[in-house]
């Protein structure tokens, strides 16, 4: 028997919306302790009147494995496109998306990684032999510096200081716009005052060195098209005409976008409560030392596993429904926004026992069942640089582990929704102290 209408909170709709950006964890968890796994929340503009949220494994199977035709992932992040752009592979559904999926895969492939992964080790490196012994570092900052110029080099190829210099504030400026920043873009006579005037402007400035970068390397036919992902994107397709055209300019600025925004800001808070995590729990984090000396990325992408499931970096993947349709039993309406709760499913004590403890040995052990941690998201919309992530992750936490002792100087802390993720209050502070001789 199906239901419609899953119950939810009676708040205003502003309130939910305010919590549901700002409180979202919290806010959940109070909602499925009231009404169980299904219920629903109402939000004010710009998101859908309705959205149905779903946390049990076998409710996101069902999501996960509906046919994308009529389970659109693009519609439902649509507010993202006023930032990434119409063809950002976040935004576009059916064909559109189809063929940006097949032209970005082939950047991120195996043989792909282990291309980028000498030049990531070494950009970590010499970062992160500067830090200062013997003081409390801002983790966060640090490793938002190390991957935007990971981001930079690795995607755009950029190596010129000054271009840098020029691109990374830009880049900063958009993935530091808070919630209320990002809801007040929609509204266009916001966008000459204040916040929303810096962040349009740090826009427009981004598009004009992206499109001066694209001139720049199509006036160079004859680069390496293996270099980096902006080269291998830039041959995408045109061995295969009659199978796609290549990229035009306007789309290759939405993936790079995308790329750069999405790649730099979830992967600095991942590794950031990582991190944190460690610091927090000496015995884990000698372990992970141990795995660092001896080359095992295992058990270094187990941590990072676990950072994600148990600080989740994003708290939901969305889809939105072309048609009337059922899921887990409730009868949805065309346009109802359908979440599969990321926070809700890492939590459950049922798929994950003590999820209140870090503990990456779940990982090592079979324990960790699918449809339950969800990172990345699944399906035919399964995040297209997890590879990258999870290898740019095991590269970091290799080469902090091996120079340095982590110690939390305080209480652990809690998390702040900035931009759309999940990031640590205080910048997730740690004593750092270098390591005695063997």
């Amino acid at each position: 028997m199906t239901r419609t209408h899953p119950p939810a909170p009676r708040l205003p709709r502003l309130i939910q919306t305010v919590l549901h950006t700002t409180r979202h964890d919290r806010f959940l968890a109070a909602q499925r302790r009231r009404f169980g796994d299904v219920f629903s929340v109402r939000l004010a503009p710009p998101y859908p009147a309705r959205t149905v949220i779903f946390s049990r494994p076998a409710h996101i199977r069902e999501i996960f494995a509906a046919d994308p035709a009529q389970l659109h992932a693009g519609a439902a992040y649509r507010e993202l496109a006023m930032i990434m752009g119409e063809h950002s592979v976040l935004v576009t559904d059916g064909a559109a998306h189809a063929r940006a999926r097949r032209l970005l895969m082939p950047a991120f492939t195996g043989p792909a990684l282990q291309g980028y992964r000498s030049l990531i080790a070494e950009i970590t490196a010499a970062q992160v032999e500067r830090w200062a012994e013997g003081t409390v570092e801002p983790i966060l900052h640090r490793m938002e510096e190390l991957t935007l110029e990971v981001i930079t080099r690795v995607i755009l190829g950029v190596t010129d200081a000054q271009r840098r210099s020029e691109l990374i504030p830009k880049l900063r400026r958009i993935t530091g716009a808070g919630p209320a920043v990002l809801l007040g873009w929609k509204w266009r006579p916001l966008r000459h005052f204040g916040p929303w005037r810096r962040l349009g402007a740090a826009l427009t400035d981004l598009d004009g060195l992206l499109y001066a970068e694209i001139a720049r390397r199509r006036a160079r036919p004859d680069a390496d098209p293996h270099a980096d992902v902006l080269a291998r994107l830039l041959v995408a397709g045109s061995g295969d005409a009659a199978a796609t055209e290549p990229l035009s300019d306007a789309e290759l600025r939405d993936q790079l976008v995308t790329l750069l925004l999405a790649g730099h800001e979830t992967t600095a808070s991942a590794l950031s409560w990582a991190l944190h995590e460690l610091a927090a729990a000496p015995r884990i984090q000698d372990r992970a030392r141990l795995a660092a000396r001896d080359g095992d990325d295992v058990y270094l992408e187990a941590v990072l596993k676990e950072a994600l499931r148990h600080r989740m970096v994003i708290g939901r993947v969305q889809r939105q429904p072309s048609r009337d349709m059922t899921i887990g039993g409730v009868r949805l309406r065309r346009g109802t926004r359908v979440s599969a709760s990321i926070v809700l499913a890492h939590q459950n004590p049922a798929e994950h026992p003590e999820p209140g403890r870090f503990r990456p040995d779940r990982f090592l052990d079979g324990g960790v069942a699918p449809n339950t941690w969800l990172p990345f998201g699944g399906g035919a919309r399964r995040c297209v640089g997890a590879g990258f992530a999870l290898m740019e992750g095991t590269v970091v936490l290799r080469a902090v582990l091996t120079r340095y002792r982590l110690t939390l100087p305080g209480p652990p802390e809690r998390g702040r929704v900035r931009n759309i993720t999940n990031v640590p209050a205080r910048a997730a502070r740690v004593l750092i102290t270098g390591l005695a001789p063997d």
